[in-house]
């Protein structure tokens, strides 16, 4: 695998044929259409290493066997073999890359009900786990449900494990800290969420549980890491996993209602694992800048590995990315969300030249609309590498994405490549 960045008059063909590949397969690999390259663009190239040419009456399965690998990679190294319905005599397919290099991590993702299935499908060939987000619950205890079947059954068909996620979201799907004080003082209202939590993940098959609790008020940090404490008792009983997502702290008295309320040390003790949310220093409401900068997420990662083993830890990784009209005026600028994809074909429509911020090691480019200044930051391959290279360092469990719900294939073929 090698990561090639377009030069002014780059073609897809003389870049495939620097690196002896298919034209065909970088613009597949990199989601690239009619030719449109962009000066600064991060391409993701994958060198075969064995091909395999499709003859009359074969099938994965017996291509698998043939050749030792399984139908799962086999559809992983050809995606595109989740569209077709045969297997067309003439076709090369790759049964392995150059450069693949195995790591033993776990790789998970959220993912709303509405979440495109093409893109869904893609996503679980690669991840281990899918995360639908989310219940939230009632004042009396009471589950708000989730329409999550048709999520569960495409996990379910790629052999994903499911892990529920609870949220302190009330009955208008906002973020309510209420929810959270009356439920860590009311003895019967945990008793009856953890009832009704345990009764939906029996029914539906999930494996895991996934608490998302936020804006906790500080005086009830002891109150929460004893909930989390005794929902894994129980659950763990029960043969089901409890982890939390944390927000992205510093050190243990870090001001402000996100953390106030987390005690990392505490929590790391309480539950199976630990998803830290090491992302949304480039939000929507601030100022433009990388939505993960990696001295901003080691500093994170520096405080966790101090209190919480690191074989507990998941790192978060965005696949987002936000578009910030200029210039940027505090309470007034918002960003609009989009995905790393569109970011590129934005760039490509407006003539502009993507840079690589070598600090924060994320990708931006600056373009002109209707006579408005825009700044882009979004995630390319070169960014997931980094992010990747840190999980490694720190030697983490694994990786989950926040969220699943854009497409960003070169993504999953340089996950491809290590997992």
């Amino acid at each position: 695998m090698e990561i090639y960045v377009v030069q002014q008059g780059d073609t897809l063909e003389s870049i495939a044929e620097q690196f002896g590949v298919s034209a065909a397969r970088l613009a597949y690999d990199n989601e690239v259409t009619g030719n449109r390259l962009v000066v600064g663009q991060a391409l993701i190239v994958l060198r075969p290493e064995r091909i395999y040419t499709i003859e009359n009456g074969d099938t994965l399965e017996g291509i698998a066997a043939q050749n030792g690998t399984t139908v799962l990679q086999l559809v992983r190294n050809n995606s595109y073999l989740l569209n077709e319905d045969f297997l067309l005599p003439g076709r090369q397919i790759v049964i392995a890359y150059e450069g693949t290099q195995r790591r033993n991590i776990e790789l998970f993702g959220y993912a709303y009900a509405f979440i495109q299935e093409a893109i869904l499908q893609e996503c679980c060939l690669y991840i281990n786990e899918l995360l639908p987000f989310s219940y939230g619950y009632n004042e009396d205890g009471t589950l708000i449900p989730m329409n999550d079947d048709r999520l569960l059954s495409i996990a379910g068909r790629f052999g994903n494990r499911k892990r529920m996620v609870i949220t302190p979201l009330d009955r208008y799907e906002r973020f309510n800290n209420q929810l959270v004080v009356r439920l860590l003082t009311d003895a019967e209202m945990k008793n009856i969420l953890l009832d009704n939590i345990i009764a939906t993940m029996e029914a539906k098959g999930y494996q895991a549980l996934d608490i998302d609790f936020e804006f906790i008020p500080g005086e009830y940090r002891e109150e929460y890491a004893a909930f989390i404490a005794e929902t894994r008792q129980r659950l763990n009983g029960l043969g089901y996993q409890v982890s939390v997502a944390l927000p992205p702290k510093t050190s243990d008295d870090q001001p402000g209602l996100l953390y106030e309320g987390v005690d990392y040390r505490a929590i790391g003790e309480a539950a199976d694992t630990v998803f830290l949310m090491t992302y949304e220093w480039g939000y929507k409401y601030g100022p433009p800048l990388a939505i993960a900068p990696v001295p901003s997420v080691r500093r994170v990662l520096d405080y966790a590995v101090s209190v919480i083993p690191p074989e507990k830890i998941d790192m978060g990784i965005p696949n987002y990315a936000y578009d910030w009209p200029l210039p940027y005026e505090r309470g007034t600028t918002v960003a609009d969300t989009i995905g790393n994809l569109e970011a590129v074909k934005i760039a490509a429509d407006y003539g502009a030249e993507i840079q690589y911020d070598e600090e924060s090691m994320a990708p931006y480019f600056y373009y002109t609309k209707e006579g408005v200044s825009h700044v882009v930051w979004f995630e390319d391959v070169r960014s997931i590498q980094a992010k990747y290279d840190l999980i490694a360092e720190y030697g983490f469990r694994g990786a989950g994405y926040w969220n699943l719900m854009r497409e960003f294939r070169q993504n999953w073929m340089y996950v491809n490549q290590i997992i």
